[in-house]
Parts: structure tokens; sequence; C-alpha cells
């Protein structure tokens, strides 16, 4: 099939880069000139292990880039995966979004046969037919060849490529069997290869699943390290009081890792949309609420066990870890953001250091210090607090001793404890 990918960020560079490793042809439509020129020469425009490899080996042959909507019509299927960042209300912001399902429309005016268009973008349910859905039929100027259906993508960064090409489940949400027989096309080469669940819904149903998986997996995080955090004041080790819970089916080992806190463009985004929608429905949704509230406590509470050891007051910190999570170079929402800023109001002198992150940071934060290594980064500090479990930290060791006093709050555990170190775990 020839499949058109409006929106070439991290969903759509993904979907695009697997879709044409599953043997479509596929085009790549994004106003950025630079992004379509780094695509068409087969570069990643962001930092995710595997996608790099699928654009060189596709790049000039089933994958194409371009900024014209030329190529909405010639394809079959066309995908919207455009962002929709947050309000500051936590309400999902739809500008580009609606902007791109005119756009398709309007590219589609003309056609006479069936064309399917696929919102890729995490939207709330009333988004589709109140916005998205009227923004393609506004386009297409009443073609009623035009058809609009939901696919949420279930991707993390880190692992993006690996969680399409190998799918716990995969969503449609359409109003007629046509479309649902035209995204089984789609994905049929993906399916015959993996025993993967297909949902079959509507389009709004297929929204508030994203939500929903967002939203549990995001509370499920802040109940563990509420938790910890209990734990700790009892002297107990919450990883081991998680690993026994984790035994049970109901449950699963999954999110049980208590730590500094969940980030990223996915989690803190969607909680915050369906909790503003749900408050436009007058529902007040108390527990995702107090998920949030948790989770924005964890970075006050690792620093609240360093000030047990280290008066922060001119005192030089080190903070190992700046993504938001490992594998990424993604800084969206990253825990080291308030933990640097709330180091700084508290007079720390900081210095950071990540593997891949730094230079992201660096324009947030352009006024500290940034170390090339783990070792630059701990040489002569006073603390040091972990923020990002990158494989890295876990090997070091001596390195601590270079501190002026070797005190570490390890926030992800991955810091090995020994004698000669001052180490404190976050739940544990």
């Amino acid at each position: 099939m020839h499949i058109s990918v409006i929106g070439s960020g991290y969903v759509g560079t993904t979907v695009a880069a697997c879709f044409a490793d599953l043997g479509h042809e596929v085009t790549a439509i994004d106003i950025d000139e630079d992004v379509v020129d780094a695509l068409n020469e087969g570069r990643a425009p962001i930092d995710e292990p595997g996608l790099e490899e699928l654009l060189a080996t596709h790049a000039g042959d089933r994958l194409e880039a371009t900024t014209s909507y030329d190529a909405v019509p010639a394809s079959d299927v066309t995908f919207l995966a455009i962002g929709t960042p947050s309000n500051e209300d936590g309400s999902i912001d739809l500008t580009a979004l609606e902007a791109a399902a005119e756009a398709a429309g309007e590219a589609l005016a003309d056609k006479s046969e069936r064309h399917l268009v696929v919102i890729k973008s995490t939207v709330t349910p009333t988004s589709i037919g109140d916005v998205l859905e009227p923004a393609v039929r506004r386009g297409a100027n009443g073609n009623e060849n035009v058809e609009v259906g939901m696919n949420p993508e279930f991707l993390r960064e880190g692992s993006a490529v690996d969680d399409f090409l190998t799918p716990d489940k995969v969503v449609f949400g359409t109003d007629s069997e046509w479309a649902t027989e035209k995204l089984h096309a789609v994905f049929d080469p993906l399916l015959d290869e993996h025993d993967a669940d297909v949902v079959e819904t509507d389009p709004a149903t297929a929204s508030m699943i994203k939500y929903a998986n967002n939203a549990f997996l995001a509370s499920k995080i802040s109940l563990v390290n509420d938790i910890g955090n209990v734990c700790k004041e009892f002297g107990l080790d919450a990883y081991e009081v998680m690993a026994a819970v984790g035994l049970d089916d109901r449950i699963s080992e999954q999110f049980l890792r208590s730590g500094v806190g969940w980030g990223g463009s996915c989690f803190p985004k969607d909680v915050d949309a369906i909790v503003a929608a749900a408050r436009d429905e007058d529902y007040d949704p108390a527990l995702l609420e107090a998920a949030v509230e948790i989770n924005d406590r964890q970075p006050e509470r690792l620093l609240e066990l360093l000030e047990d050891h280290v008066d922060l007051a001119g005192a030089r910190v080190a903070v190992l870890g700046l993504a938001f999570k490992p594998q990424t170079d993604d800084i969206r929402n990253s825990r080291a953001i308030p933990t640097i800023e709330t180091l700084r109001d508290r007079g720390a002198e900081v210095v950071a250091y990540d593997p891949v992150a730094a230079d992201n940071m660096r324009e947030r934060f352009p006024e500290i210090e940034y170390a090339d290594s783990a070792a630059s980064a701990l040489e002569g500090a006073d603390g040091a607090v972990v923020v990002t479990d990158w494989d890295e930290f876990a090997a070091l060791d001596e390195e601590f001793d270079a501190m002026a006093d070797p005190v570490v709050v390890d926030g992800r555990r991955i810091v090995e404890r020994r004698d000669g170190l001052a180490y404190e775990g976050l739940t544990w």
C-alpha cells in the first residue's frame, strides 16, 4: 500500500519508518524543510534506538519525504501524526493538528475513490467529532469519499521501534466496515508476524483507550512511589516489597519500581488532558489528580534526603541524568528540571551530566555547568543525585571517592551501596 504520514516528529517519523519496514510505500509530509532533507538522506531528526538504521535502509526507496500535500490523494491511507501540546490548564492544543487535518481534506477534495484519514495523534474523545473530523470534511468540501478513523499509538521513547514492530495490542477506531478492513490491510504484514490483540471499536473509544492506558500506568507509578515513601519511613526496602507484590498476576511486576517519578511527553500531557476534559464535564477525577500531586512531590523528597547530609547553600551538587528516561535525549517533563530548579533556588552550584541529553538541557538551563562524564561531574562535588537510570551509572564506584563529600541520593536504585559512601535510596 501507499501510506502518507503527515507530521515527522517523534511519532510520525517512527511510524513512517516502521511502515516502510513492513513493505509499504511511505511518503512523510512535514512543513520543516530541514526535517524533510534529513529523512531523505536517511538521518533521524530524533534520537531513538533503531530508527536511524530503518531510515538509512528505506530512505530513497520505500520512504521519501516532502513538504507537499500532493502525496495525500496519491496514497491509499493518510495518518495524521501532529503534536498536541498542553495548554496552561492541561487541555490539549489542537491548533496545528486541526490545520493539518483541514489541509489533508483539501488535498482530498477531488478524489473520487474512498480515502481513509487516520488520527495517530493523542487527542481526547470529544476532539475527534467536535474538531478534527469537521476540519477534514471542511477541507474536503463535503467529499463523502473521505472517512476519518483513529489508531492510537502506544510507543515508549527509547523503545519506540520495537514497540511498534512487536505490539501488545493494535486499536482500530472506525465508523465503517470498509475503514476497519483498510486498517487491517495496513497492519496485516505486522499482525501476520506477531500475535498481537486487535481491538476494533469506534474512534472516540479508541482515543479513550490511549488515555486510560497512560493514566493507569502513571497512577500505578505514583501509587508505587507513595508506598515506597511509606516503606522508607519504616526503614524497609520498597523494591523487596514490590517484587513480592508483582508476583500477583492481577498486578504484574511492570511499573513497580519506585523512584523520582514519571516524565516525558506522554504521561504528564495525557493525564493533564484527561483531567481537564473530565472537569469540562463537571467531574473531578480525584485519584488522577492525586497521582499528579505525588509525582510532583518526588523531586522535592529527593532533595530533602540530600539535605539530611549536605547544606545546599553554596554546595556543589552533581545531577546525574537529564533525560526523562534512558535511551533518549528527551528532557520534556524530566524530573531533572524541578530538581535543578530547586537546587538553584536553595543556593547550590549545579554540575550536570547526561550521555545524550546535555545539549537539550543546556537550552533550558544555560547558566549551569555541564560535565563531559559522570566522573567529571562527581569530582569535587559535595553531593550527588541520580535522576535517570542510565546503565553507565551502575558502573560508578571509585568515581565517588573523588567527591569532596561522597554523598549520593539515588532516585532510580542503580548505584551500589558500599562502605565509604553515604548512600540514600529515595524510597528504601
